[in-house]
This record gives C-alpha cells, sequence and structure tokens, in this order.
C-alpha cells in the first residue's frame, strides 16, 4: 500500500497535539488519494485503491472512541450507523440532563410519545434537514460539539466539504454579505473562539480548494491553522499508473524506446492530478494509440491552464535559439556560459532566476526567450495574476504555486515584471504587498532552487521591488541589455540591409549607415526598419518591378528618411537603470567602471528625474 501522505501526517499531528481544533485543509482536495482496498476486493491488483479525499480521511481516522461526521452542501449530515446510535443517545442525554434509563422511567406510564422518542425524532430531523439549509446545518454541527463536552463518551471529528462555499471570502468584510452567509459566517466563528472547544476534544476540519477562499473572518483567526493538500509526487503518480496498469481489460502502449515505462511516464506527468492522469490512462487504453512524450506534456499544460486560467499563464515553446540572435556576442557567450549551466544545476548550484534590465526594444524578451529554448524545458509565461474580484489574487496565487510545486523543473517567463511585481512599502495596497511578499518566499524556497527558474524582464528594474532584487532571489544576477555598439551594430546593419539588396551590402554601404544611424538604435528600431525595407522590396516603384533588389541608395535614401520617436530620454533613463542595478561587471561595457563613473550614473539619473522623467 502507498505511504501515507505527509498532507495527512501533518493534519494527525496538529489535531493529536491540540495545537488546534480547527484546519482548512486546502489545495488538491478534489483528487484521488491512496486507501486500503476491502479484503473482499484483494486480487491480483494489490492492496491499495485510490479514492476521494472524504473516505480517505475516514479510512485513515477510524479509531476508538471517535465519531466521524461528515456535512457535504448538497446532502444531510452523515455518519456511520453504530456512531449514529451514540451521538443520537448523547443528544437525547444533553437535552433532558438525563440518561437513558431515567428518560425510560419517567415514560412509563405516560400516553403518547415520550420525551426522548420526540428529542430522538428531532436529531434525525436535524441530520437530515441538513440537505440545501447550510445555515441550519453549522448551526447543528456546532451543537453537537457541545452535546459532545457535555454527554459523549468520545470524540468528534468534523469534516465539512466546500467551506469556500459555505464561508465564502466575498469582499473581505462582512457588511456587504447576504443574510445567510453573514450567519454562517458569526456561527463559526463563534464556535472556533469558543473557549471550551478549544480546550475540547472535537476537531474540525474544513475542506476548500483555498484558504483564501474562506472568508477571513474564520480562515484567517490565530486559532485556526492551515494544512495544504499538494498536488501527487512522482512516486504516488508512479503507484497509480501501476495500479491502472494491471487492469488486463485496459492495457496501455507507450512510446517506443530504452525509457519508456511508467517511470518514465510518471515524470513526464508532473503537474497532474490523479484524475487527469486516469483521464489521460483511459483515453490511451480507448484508442489504442500509444502515449508520446508530447501528448503527456500537451496533457499537462492543458491542465494546468484549466487551473489557472488563460488570463493567468500560458505555456510558450520558443522557436528561435541563441544562434538565431543578431548581436549581442558577448552577453551571448555569458549566457551560454553562466547562465544556463546555473539553470542547468541543482541543488545550491543552481540560480532561482535572473532579472533582464533595459530600455524599451532593447531586445531583452527575444533574447531570453532564445535561452529558454536553449534550457529546453517547460516555459510557463506569467500573464497577470491580480484579479479584480477582492481576495482572488491570493487565491490566483495558491492555485500557482501548487502547480510550480508540482513540476520538475520549469521556466516562469516574466515580462513587465515591475508591473507584475510591485512594492511592500506603506503606500502599497495591502493585496500588492502580500503578493510580492509570497512571490518573494518562492524565490527563495530551498525547495523549489533549482527547479523553478525566474526570467524577469522589465525596463524599470528600479521600480521592481528591493526584496525581489536582493541577493538569494533574481538579484544574484542582474543583466543590463544596452543597445549595440561596435561590431554588433554592425551585425544588426548587415542584418536589416541583406534582404533588401539581395546579397552581402558594400562596406562602404554599411559604414555610411553606420555614421546615419543614431548611436542608440535599439534592436526594435533596427527590426522595424528590416521590415520597411523587405516591404519596399516586395511593393513595386516607380522604375523597380516587384520583388526586384533595391539599389543601395535606395537603402541609404530610406534609412535617412527615418526619424526616431521622442523617447530617447525616457530610454536613457532606463539604461542608466539596467546600469547601476547590474551585479556583474563583466556585463557592463566598460568591465573597469570606477566609482566616479557610477557616481555620474546616478547624478544623470537625478537630472533626469528633474526633468520629470522616470
Amino acid at each position: 500500500m502507498s505511504a501515507v501522505p505527509a498532507f495527512f501526517s501533518d493534519l494527525a499531528r496538529l489535531l493529536n497535539s491540540g495545537q488546534t481544533r480547527a484546519v482548512v485543509l486546502s489545495g488538491n482536495v478534489h483528487d484521488l488519494f491512496p486507501a486500503a482496498r476491502p479484503a473482499r476486493q484483494i486480487g491480483g491488483q494489490g492492496d491499495t485503491v485510490f479514492v476521494p479525499l472524504v473516505p480517505f480521511l475516514l479510512e485513515r481516522t477510524e479509531t476508538a472512541g471517535l465519531i466521524r461526521v461528515v456535512y457535504e452542501l448538497n446532502g444531510p449530515v452523515r455518519v456511520g450507523e453504530a456512531d449514529r446510535a451514540a451521538l443520537k443517545d448523547a443528544w437525547v442525554r444533553w437535552k433532558t440532563g438525563a440518561d437513558a434509563d431515567t428518560l425510560l422511567l419517567r415514560g412509563l406510564g405516560q400516553r403518547g410519545e415520550t420525551e426522548g422518542t420526540k428529542l430522538g425524532r428531532e436529531f434525525d430531523q436535524l441530520m437530515h434537514e441538513a440537505i440545501g439549509r447550510p445555515t441550519q446545518a453549522l448551526e447543528f454541527l456546532r451543537q453537537l460539539t457541545i452535546c459532545s463536552r457535555e454527554a459523549l463518551n468520545g470524540s468528534l471529528l468534523i469534516l465539512i466539504e466546500a467551506a469556500d462555499v459555505l464561508l465564502p471570502a466575498g469582499q473581505g468584510g462582512v457588511s456587504g454579505l447576504p443574510a445567510d452567509q453573514l450567519r454562517r459566517v458569526t456561527i463559526v466563528e463563534d464556535w472556533f473562539c469558543d473557549p471550551d472547544f478549544i480546550e475540547g476534544g472535537d476537531s474540525v476540519v474544513l475542506i476548500a480548494d483555498s484558504r483564501s477562499a474562506v472568508h477571513p473572518r474564520v480562515g484567517r483567526l490565530p486559532q485556526v491553522l492551515g494544512v495544504e493538500v499538494p498536488a501527487p509526487d512522482v512516486r504516488l503518480r508512479l503507484d497509480y499508473i501501476e495500479d491502472f496498469l494491471k487492469d488486463a481489460n485496459r492495457p496501455v502502449r507507450l512510446w517506443a524506446g530504452e525509457e519508456a515505462g511508467p517511470e518514465s511516464l510518471a515524470q513526464f506527468a508532473a503537474g497532474l492530478n490523479l484524475h487527469a492522469l486516469r483521464q489521460l490512462l483511459a483515453g490511451a487504453a480507448h484508442s489504442g494509440e500509444p502515449l508520446t512524450p508530447a501528448g503527456v506534456i500537451g496533457k499537462v499544460e492543458e491542465f494546468i491552464r484549466a487551473q489557472l486560467g488563460e488570463d493567468v499563464i500560458e505555456f510558450k515553446k520558443p522557436e528561435h535559439s541563441l544562434e538565431d540572435v543578431v548581436g549581442f556576442e558577448d552577453l551571448k557567450a555569458f549566457l551560454r556560459e553562466e547562465l544556463i549551466p546555473r539553470f542547468q544545476a541543482s541543488g545550491e548550484a543552481a540560480l532561482p532566476g535572473a532579472a533582464v534590465a533595459g530600455a524599451i526594444g532593447s531586445g531583452k524578451t527575444f533574447l531570453m526567450e532564445a535561452v529558454a529554448a536553449e534550457l529546453d524545458l517547460p516555459v510557463l509565461v506569467l500573464k497577470n495574476i491580480r484579479s479584480q474580484w477582492f481576495g482572488q489574487t491570493d487565491v490566483v496565487f495558491e492555485k500557482l504555486r501548487r502547480v510550480l510545486e508540482a513540476l520538475q523543473k520549469a521556466v516562469i517567463f516574466v515580462d513587465e515584471a515591475d508591473t507584475q511585481f510591485g512594492g511592500v512599502g506603506s503606500g502599497t495596497h495591502e493585496t500588492e504587498r502580500r503578493l510580492t511578499g509570497k512571490v518573494q518566499a518562492m524565490m527563495s524556497d530551498p525547495k523549489l532552487r533549482g527547479r523553478i527558474l525566474w526570467l524577469l524582464m522589465t525596463a524599470r528594474i528600479h521600480l521592481l521591488s528591493p526584496d525581489v532584487r536582493r541577493p538569494g532571489r533574481v538579484g544574484d544576477l542582474i543583466i543590463p541589455v544596452l543597445d549595440p555598439t561596435g561590431e554588433d551594430r554592425r551585425a544588426f546593419i548587415r542584418w536589416v540591409v541583406n534582404p533588401a539588396v539581395g546579397n552581402e551590402p558594400s562596406a562602404e554601404l554599411i559604414t555610411r549607415l553606420d555614421a546615419e544611424l543614431s548611436p542608440t538604435t535599439s534592436a526594435a528600431a533596427y527590426a522595424s526598419l528590416r521590415s520597411d525595407l523587405k516591404a519596399r522590396r516586395a511593393l513595386s516603384s516607380e522604375g523597380r518591378a516587384a520583388g526586384e533588389t533595391l539599389s543601395e541608395e535606395d537603402v541609404f535614401a530610406a534609412v535617412r528618411d527615418r526619424l526616431p520617436p521622442a523617447i530617447q530620454q525616457t530610454r536613457r533613463y532606463q539604461e542608466l537603470q539596467a546600469l547601476v542595478n547590474c551585479t556583474r561587471r563583466s556585463l557592463l561595457p566598460d568591465p573597469d567602471v570606477t566609482a566616479e563613473q557610477r557616481a555620474e550614473w546616478e547624478t544623470e539619473l537625478r537630472a533626469l528625474e528633474r526633468l520629470g522623467i522616470h
């Protein structure tokens, strides 16, 4: 049988130690979990069966003297038959202040329904009437714990499903809650704050997708602790795959090759929960087509997008490598020799990530996409983890963290990172501070080092939180991407001109264009100019047929006709910020830069700020 999941051990420790009597169990709560297969079912498939969370918890918590009570939003309050009788008897004793024998004596000679019978019927009715009446159900459950302390020879473990629906976070306060939700929040808040409950032997487990989705008046009580249910690890995925494959009626073909097998499939399926893994296996069993690594990875991507939403994350498969990047020869050598090996390493040798700074249009994104392609790892582009709805940003982040922790190794690609991760100062909104703080903690989490690689691109590196930029996070490596100069600049000019003239341009044209173009021409400007010249060649003009190459004079005239947009001061400010924030001398235009020269950069920055440039 599979080992006891770590989350259950954490839950048992919290409850058995008396550290808390109320736990929010959140995360991968809608998945399957390993339980003992009933003896009558044990055959050639082993002794493990995979079941939903509540049956798993009921099996694992079967203990003498512990009554397990389950409440589902659309169902009655459930309890085992033997335990139901004991609980019903205690309810009657508690309501009357008398034991069963005394009640029997009181009923002798009475006509009609006795007091005990009436209270027993009330108990049965309350158990059943919980269907569709969540407020009444929660009050009944609260009263059961009072009854337990007063009249039950044992303890209760109450499992409440869909706690985030019963007690939704809403707008965070209570003033905007509908009356029924307000009543439920109040019931549970009073329940968990009751000193007698805290010191008693009963426990409540609230099951929710996300702890942040439970109303903060409950979920953030100091006496309410949280336990996260993670996505299945590789060992659990392998156990499930082997259990599935043992069914001779559902053969699954894997891809050919030495690396094919359940172990490889379990590795490629990192990020899937067991339900999604079952869908993958069942689909392959039905179609008879072999599973392929690409198909499994596609399923992982589809599952993650479904979990987080298309507007939060997307998968990117860059098609270009560093060989396709024009210019930047020294920087590309650094990326190949230092950055990529450090990203491919594991443990302490690995970098948690890097920040890439430079002015708008400098080519940061294209360059780092090439790095991601060279790494040959899943690339998750973080688009927007903020939500317009109160509390949903925290929920989205919790889901993102669970996804990242489930992956074996991945690159997180964040463009315009300064807008994604704000600050933590006093003027920053509370949600923004929490989000930035959580991202920072994830970047420096030792468990994720070497597994989750952060690539943060920004033209405004100074607006990125200092806590994100510190060493141990992306501050270990801040890379400036500057406008091309020298031979890099000439390589860009040749790249621009070649498609227009149809062959290698003359050295004279390169020299003329080098002198004509602004020294601050960006990679994006070169790309735009190349597109313009290709379009001119494709379109006919007076004296020239469509598709005919341009003359060198035509090229020079077209280049000379272009004027740069009036953004040079802004770009200069951004370039200076990239220079002063750079963490490697070897990446600066002059590695022997002096403290005096760096001070001059700062002086120029302050002068631009006085002009309103930020």
